[in-house]
């Protein structure tokens, strides 16, 4: 059985929504809410890496899971500590023992159309070409379903204030049940994401019977990442771009889209959803 990795970390969580006043279409002041958003740049051994734009609900997460998806570091076990300093709106990783060459990593950049981030180092899309899922796990209709109430009842910031993504990861308990293992949100969906992926890392959780939903796009390095985490099923309340069904198509992730109420549309890899009628 795999060691839980020994990090020293911080815990800098930040108030999450604000209160401002503002005037409505008739004049009248108002008191709402909206979410905060901070700049976090990651420092890398003393060396930076990115800025990030963030609520800050899970700041050390979100640093631990970036550095996975982007292969900066090969395991948690490599990382002695996370110290996330919002006064000076930096993370600071001390590393045990480095392997990556980061200058050849970062030496190639690929802009995405993630918020809230948007960058890709090294050759992660030639590298999906060695990446395939294998076949199963199976989830029911009735799972899925119920899934999809459990986001849709959930208590979240998007409802207080809006401006936010949210992700989440489920567990299978069979075919057909699942239980919510995390939810993030964060200004970017792939900031979120990369939160969960971090938890995930830290408690050496493996991909293969979970379920990860999102309320963003399900785009290639949304695919990606996906596929990193070894998770069969990718789920949005949005939609799927073409580059992200072709990703999918290569690492046999089943991607499901306008998923809302008891109505999904499943682009790939049918075969693990078993049908019932549901009225």
């Amino acid at each position: 059985m795999a060691v839980k990795p020994n990090i020293q970390m911080s815990n800098a969580s930040v108030p999450l929504v604000h209160e401002v006043e503002i005037l409505d279409e008739m004049g009248r002041l108002k008191l709402t809410h909206i979410p905060g958003e901070r700049p976090l740049t990651i420092y890398l051994d003393k060396r930076e890496i990115v800025t990030l734009m963030t609520l800050g609900s899970a700041p050390e997460a979100l640093v631990l899971g970036y550095l996975r998806n982007q292969r900066m570091v090969e395991s948690p076990g490599d990382i002695e500590s996370i110290q996330v300093d919002w006064d000076t709106d930096s993370a600071a990783v001390k590393t045990r023992r480095s392997t990556v060459d980061i200058d050849a990593l970062t030496s190639k950049r690929v802009v995405t159309t993630g918020c809230g981030q948007g960058t890709m180092f090294g050759g992660l899309m030639e590298e999906m070409s060695q990446t395939r899922l294998p076949e199963g796990p199976t989830l029911s209709q009735e799972a899925i379903v119920g899934l999809i109430e459990s986001i849709r009842s959930h208590d979240t910031i998007y409802k207080k204030s809006g401006s936010v993504h949210a992700c989440a990861v489920f567990e299978r308990q069979g075919d057909a049940e699942v239980r919510l293992l995390y939810f993030i949100e964060d200004v970017g969906r792939h900031n979120a994401v990369d939160s969960i992926s971090g938890l995930m890392w830290l408690v050496n959780k493996p991909g293969k019977d979970l379920i990860f939903f999102t309320t963003g796009r399900l785009t290639s390095e949304m695919v990606i990442k996906g596929a990193q985490m070894g998770i069969p099923f990718l789920l949005t309340r949005s939609g799927v771009t073409l580059m992200g069904l072709e990703l999918a198509r290569k690492t046999n992730l089943t991607i499901m889209s306008r998923c809302s109420g008891k109505h999904f549309e499943i682009y790939n890899a049918p075969e693990r959803v078993l049908f019932s009628q549901i009225s």
